[in-house]
């Protein structure tokens, strides 16, 4: 003990009662007991600040030892015997007005204020204290850029080794914080549903539907009965939707030649809610996206939707543009059908998707129908380019449009509808040329060849009586170039009774005129004998396309 206490006052300079207090405090360290010295400036620990005792001042010159930089001995700053030490280009040093005031203290028992003060004057020589100019003139040198960080995948150090079923959930987690300091992302509920970490992961026993619903709702679903019921209602087709990226979503597009279905969501528009509640649970229109769709739905300002905004939604800000539904091709990127600022019922979107799967393949052999007529939306002219009439007018319209009554709701243009023109109904490419070369037919289904065609022997005197509606009973959509009807027929009718209706009751203009009908890239002709459920044309959209010379 008493080695350890003449180490403490040899060190510090202390009295051997006061090494003795620290040496007690550190448990007998002497390395532990200097350091606690220094940093309470020796004060006493008893907490009587009167018994401060601060260390001795360093001898005079003329009384230490002889060597160099001593009294016998002095060092001429001006001479070439100068160490690297005191260089200012390497130290940074550099004397203030001329005077060596800054220079560093040589005493061991130098206090931590000492110390401290230093630094400071230190740093005022090297950055400049503060003024337009630094020592000697010089100009001034900025601070150091401040150090920024962020965590790429969190939730932070503490989380381990991360399995690869975790990483995805911790992934989502971090996507979440970046969409907080957005400061526009809505908190979760019961119409704001966000996915729970095991929605992405593979489910196990231990998770259940109830956990997942009150992690997805905040908690929201837990409060009563009735909002659990609501929350499951307006629930998200968790497992319908693609749970990948933007661009992994248009190369496995591309590999499975499946079309990207987006739907971009504003949680405060009641209509997108009613898209989950109604079309993405129907049991059809969940059959037709699985098969021929990969389906992403995204809200507005989730991070993961910033690239399809950016490219195909830049107004995703006017709640007028919502619901927004939209078909992607993903091999060139090109936006080919929208849905906007509407709530299709569930049946009509279904048509309308066979329809466009009518018109549309992925296939490399396969020519897409192309825009034949120029958009019908026109860029407003800014105001400075308006006459004063034209000025009047806009005014006058936006006064009308202020009245909720008179209001207009803006819709995006379906890049679909430019590429119909009347006369042209091909499916997945096909000319009415190569259709009516395909057929041994001409006017008024005469046949020239020897052998009769199916469609001549098809009788022209059955006409169609819709049957009552009823679970045995499906609505098929027709699209003509002209427009299209809907009839009823019964799900155990044959396909020939669909020719046989047509051929009866001809539409306006088109008596005599052989035609095709055709659905999912066939032709009904060749599954005639089939019932409407076993071609799959219940709930779907049939093609008519007249073969005219």
């Amino acid at each position: 003990m008493d080695a350890a206490i003449a180490q403490i006052v040899t060190v510090t300079s202390a009295s051997p009662e006061r090494a003795a207090q620290y040496l007690q405090l550190a448990d007998g360290d002497p390395g532990s007991a200097i350091m606690l010295y220094f940093e309470s400036n020796g004060a006493d620990p008893s907490g009587d600040p009167s018994s401060y005792s601060a260390p001795p001042p360093p001898p005079p010159a003329s009384s230490r030892p002889g060597g160099t930089g001593n009294a016998q001995d002095p060092i001429d700053i001006d001479d070439g015997t100068v160490s690297d030490d005191n260089d200012p280009q390497i130290t940074g040093f550099r004397k203030v007005g001329g005077s060596e005031g800054s220079a560093l203290p040589q005493t061991r028992g130098s206090t931590f204020d000492a110390d401290a003060e230093y630094a400071r004057r230190l740093q005022e020589e090297m950055y400049g204290g503060g003024g337009g100019q630094g020592p000697g003139g010089e100009e001034e040198i900025r601070a150091p850029i401040a150090r920024q960080s962020e965590t790429l995948l969190g939730p932070g150090a503490d989380a381990g080794p991360l399995d690869e079923r975790d990483i995805p959930a911790h992934v989502m987690q971090q996507m979440r914080r970046m969409q907080n300091r957005r400061g526009n992302q809505a908190q979760p509920g019961i119409f704001n549903q966000r996915p729970a970490a095991s929605i992405w992961t593979d489910r196990d026993d231990a998770v259940v539907e109830p956990d997942i619903l009150a992690e997805s709702t905040g908690g929201a679903s837990e409060s009563s009965s009735r909002s659990n019921m609501l929350a499951k209602m307006f629930q998200p087709p968790w497992d319908l939707m693609y749970k990948g990226g933007w661009d992994s979503a248009r190369e496995e597009g591309r590999e499975e030649l499946k079309w990207l279905l987006v739907n971009i969501q504003d949680g405060s528009v009641f209509d997108c809610q009613v898209l989950n509640r109604d079309l993405w649970k129907n049991p059809s229109v969940v059959d037709t996206i699985r098969e021929n769709f990969l389906f992403l739905q995204y809200s507005k300002d989730d991070i993961r939707a910033d690239q399809y905004l950016q490219y195909y939604f830049q107004d995703h800000s006017n709640p007028d543009l919502y619901p927004h539904i939209a078909i992607v091709d993903p091999r060139t990127g090109e936006q080919v059908k929208v849905w906007s600022a509407e709530v299709p019922k569930a049946g009509d979107f279904l048509m309308q998707l066979h329809e466009f799967l009518d018109r549309y393949s992925l296939s490399s052999h396969a020519r897409n129908p192309v825009a034949k007529r120029k958009s019908e939306a026109q860029k407003p002219k800014s105001v400075d380019q308006m006459t004063e009439e034209e000025q009047l007018e806009r005014a006058m319209q936006a006064s009308l449009a202020a009245q909720p009554e008179n209001a207009t709701k803006t819709v995006l243009e379906d890049p679909d509808e430019l590429t119909r023109s009347v006369g042209d109904m091909d499916g997945k490419g096909k000319s009415v040329k190569q259709n009516a070369a395909s057929m041994t037919v001409v006017e008024n289904g005469d046949d020239t060849s020897s052998t009769p065609s199916p469609f001549s022997l098809i009788p022209s005197d059955c006409p169609h009586q819709e049957p009552a509606a009823g679970n045995d009973v499906t609505r098929i959509q027709f699209r003509h170039p002209a427009g299209r009807i809907i009839r009823r027929f019964a799900t155990s009718d044959l396909v020939r009774r669909i020719f046989e209706w047509l051929k009866s009751e001809p539409l306006e203009g088109k008596e005599g005129v052989a035609f095709e009908l055709v659905s999912m890239g066939k032709n009904l002709m060749d599954l005639a004998d089939q019932t409407i459920e076993q071609a799959g044309l219940k709930n779907g959209t049939v093609m008519i396309e007249f073969l005219e010379a």
